[in-house]
Formats: C-alpha cells, structure tokens, sequence
C-alpha cells in the first residue's frame, strides 16, 4: 500500500494540463530555422512567378484549351489562385510534412524527449502540444503564400474580379471568400501528410526519416492515383482529390468533390493521429 501510495503521490502545485504549454512550444518552433527558411521560401515563391512573367510574357496556352494558368495576370486574385495552383500538389506538402514530421522526433535526436517525459510532462500532453503547433505551422504557412500573391498580384496586375478560365467572372469580395475557402480545403487534404509525418515522427529518432517518408508516400499515393486502370479505387486516395477546390473557381461551385475528399482525408488523418497517441504511449523513451 506504502508503494502504490508514494507512486500517485505529486509535486505540491503540479498540474499536467499545464505542462509544455502551446505557447511555449510554438516560441520554440517559431526560432527554429528550418521554420524561417519554410516561410521565406513561401514569401518569395510570387515574386518569382511575377519576375517569370515579365521575362516570359504573360502566359499563354498555346491551345483551343484555356487553364486557370492562362489568367494569372488578369487580376490579383487570379495571380493568388495560381499560386495556389503551382503550389497545392507538392511545394505546400513539404511545410506540412517538415512542421508535423519534425517535431517529435527531433527532441529524440537531441536526446532532450526523455528529459521532457522526466520534467514530467505526460506524453498525450507532450503529442496534442507538438501536433496542436505543427498543424498551426502549416496552416500558416498556407495562409501566408496566397495573402503574399494576392498583394503582389493585386501591385503588379491590379485589383480586379477573379476570371473564370471558362468565361465570366467573379466579383472581388465573392472571390477573396473562394480563396478563404480553396486554402481551408487544401488544408484538409493535407491533414493526410501531416498524420503519415507525425505518426513516422513517434516511430524515428530521425526527423529526416519522418519527413521523408510523410513526403515519399505522398507521392506515392498520387502515383497510384494517376493509375487509370485501379478505376473506382482511386477515390479512396485522398490524392484523387487533392485539386477538387478547382470546383469552387466557378460562377456557381460543386461542392461534392470537396466533401468527398474532405471526408476521405480527415478519416485517414484521424486513424493516423490515432496510430501515433497509441504508439508513442507504449513506447519505450531512451532518447
């Protein structure tokens, strides 16, 4: 009895829902470099583009087919959606796969994790504090690269209705509220990344691991996708959907593309977070 009693006995003042508090860890993670380097490469990456087009000229298709790449220049907001365009199926991947991929595992490379256990910070609360931080990272990070091209976008091509490659347009206030909406979705659709990285994060002591392997199964599930020949199974790859916002660049937008693959991705990143709490909780912690 003697034992188990000086077992539950604690800290006089001791709280573990205020261990490794959010904004302690997000101070942490927002010093780091590979942090600053990520956003820095976001922040230019439409100044690049707009530099492209001045040497280049305007985009042109080259075809009977007209693409939203054909109308960057036609508006701020057509530049942002661009952006996005370029960007959605594997620049934006790296920021997701670096912030959740990264965390976990490099506190084991220091060899500081077992040092966090020991302060004691209980391990759900160290896990919900790092993904809570490495999922408002990537957010960001897909925040900050469409508000930076809709201002140099808008600076270098005016602000104007976004226009639909099909033909028509959309009104200034009407398209700001799609592209809130196409960053909310791509989001979502790279919760799938952010769970592979974070789950590989609890399994290594090398964040490179992590990150790479988050990265690589990305590619490969959109690799399977571009198999025509699995038919119907594609629909199950988060992949299928990953450009399903194109739908809300329309006069009237389909949603059901997006809800499908909002559905598909928040069902893999759930059993995949899922995966990682279980995992990390029977771990044994040497580093």
């Amino acid at each position: 009895m003697s034992t188990l009693t000086e077992r539950t006995e604690v800290a006089s003042g001791y709280r573990a829902g205020r261990t490794l508090p959010l904004r302690v860890e997000l101070i942490r993670q927002l010093k780091r470099r590979r942090t600053l380097v990520m956003f820095g490469i976001l922040a230019v990456l439409p100044f690049v583009l707009v530099a492209a087009f001045a040497i280049g000229g305007e985009p042109d298709g080259g075809g009977n087919r007209i693409t939203l790449m054909d109308t960057a220049t036609a508006s701020g907001a057509n530049f942002a959606a661009v952006n996005l365009f370029v960007s959605a199926g594997f620049l934006l991947v790296i920021p997701v796969a670096l912030f959740c991929g990264d965390t976990v595992a490099s506190e084991a490379s220091w060899s500081s994790l077992r040092y966090l256990l020991a302060a004691p910070v209980p391990r759900a609360r160290l896990l919900w504090s790092k993904l809570v931080v490495g999922l408002g990272l990537s957010l960001a990070a897909m925040i900050l690269l469409p508000v930076v091209a809709l201002a140099v976008g808008t600076a270098a091509y005016g602000w104007g209705p976004l226009q639909i490659p099909t033909g028509g347009s959309i009104d200034p206030g009407t398209a700001a509220q799609r592209l809130v909406v196409i960053v909310a979705f791509i989001f979502v659709s790279q919760l799938v990344t952010a769970g592979l990285a974070f789950w590989l994060s609890t399994k290594t002591d090398a964040p490179l691991g992590a990150v790479g392997g988050a990265v690589g199964l990305t590619i490969v599930g959109n690799v399977l996708d571009a198999v025509t020949a699995l038919g119907d199974w594609r629909h199950f790859l988060p992949a299928h959907w990953q450009f399903a916002w194109a739908d809300a660049v329309q006069p009237t937008p389909e949603w059901s593309g997006m809800i499908q693959g909002t559905a598909i991705s928040i069902t893999y990143a759930l059993v995949l977070f899922a995966l990682a709490f279980r995992g990390f909780a029977r771990k044994d912690v040497v580093s």
